[in-house]
């Protein structure tokens, strides 16, 4: 409490003229507006993690504020403690953190809502220092990454806008984007199904763990899924007659996954060497191409999801190994 006491001391007596805007007006940043809203917590976490200038710069920045109950479930499930935090566990805060705030964009509840859903980065990194990705959704008020809720929007700085919620939004994985993403769910159900098989995949586990990888996954929608079910002749995922067996599935799924983290920008055009077996890439174009002549777009507005242990590029038509 001391910190956060005098991290208040701090910006309240400040008067130099960086703090004014250029009609001779105090400031009032982000930092502040988290203070006047009663988000010691998190104020003590900037503070702790070196990031309380950052958020006191121009921006413009769009925070996902986590409220003080959110910051404590935090710290007692990792047993943090911000006053004496290891050099390795306030690089851990500190990505978190930054796992919250957009820089460059000013974003209110009235442009998310219109979007509806979509993907925007943060300024946490991941792979190669990549910046990692943040979904959100509207369907039923402003969810991140299917795990944290906007409680109160539009607290409105000088250099950006506050949204309070009420879970911390973890560090993003290969899992979070694909279960947070309705039009991903089928290929949750694939990864599942292939569990199931013996011996068992761990397809979850892995994409659900934070040190895996990293791994590129070409992720095929639901329609995608739906369409090579029909292609096949197939009804679903099960173990009868007519259907797709497990042991099937996960040599399906294999031709979707490379044992790298590849951007599109670092996606050469030729043969690309997935854990299942080879698929060809054209750049020009930007699709894949399956041994068996089968052409999957990636769709371009949907690339580069980067979670924090790889990057998913969401593909028009599943991929399939050799057929006889």
């Amino acid at each position: 409490m001391l910190a956060v006491f005098l991290l208040v001391l701090g910006i309240t007596n400040c008067s130099d003229d960086d703090d004014n805007n250029d009609d001779g007006v105090q400031a009032t940043t982000v930092v502040d507006v988290a203070l006047e809203n009663g988000l010691t917590s998190l104020a003590a976490a900037l503070e702790a993690t070196d990031l309380v200038t950052t958020l006191q710069g121009t921006g413009p920045f769009t925070v996902f504020a986590p409220d003080n109950n959110a910051f404590d479930a935090l710290l007692t499930a990792t047993g943090l403690d911000l006053n004496n935090l290891s050099a390795n566990e306030e690089a851990l805060v500190r990505n978190i953190l930054l796992n919250h705030v957009i820089i460059g964009q000013n974003l209110s509840s009235t442009n998310l809502v219109n979007a509806g859903s979509g993907y925007t980065n943060t300024q946490a990194v991941g792979p190669n220092g990549k910046n990692l990705s943040l979904y959100f959704n509207t369907s039923n008020g402003v969810v991140i990454n299917g795990q944290s809720t906007v409680t109160t929007a539009d607290r409105t700085a000088t250099n950006g806008t506050i949204h309070i919620v009420n879970t911390v939004i973890d560090l993003p994985t290969i899992a979070t984007f694909a279960t947070s993403n309705p039009a991903l769910s089928l290929l949750v159900d694939a990864l599942a199904y292939a569990d199931t098989g013996s011996p068992t995949v761990p397809y979850i586990d892995t994409v659900s763990d934070e040190s895996a990888g990293p791994f590129t996954v070409f992720a095929p929608t639901n329609d995608a899924f739906g369409a090579v079910l029909a292609e096949l002749n197939l009804s679903g995922f099960g173990e009868g007659t007519g259907e797709l067996n497990a042991a099937t599935t996960d040599t399906v799924l294999l031709y979707h996954i490379v044992g790298a983290n590849v951007q599109s920008t670092e996606l050469n055009p030729g043969t690309v060497s997935t854990l299942g077996g080879d698929i060809t890439a054209d750049t020009s174009n930007f699709t894949l191409t399956d041994a068996n002549g089968r052409i999957s777009n990636i769709v371009t507005s949907l690339v580069d999801i980067q979670g924090i242990n790889g990057v998913v590029h969401v593909i028009d038509k599943v991929i399939l190994f050799p057929l006889p």
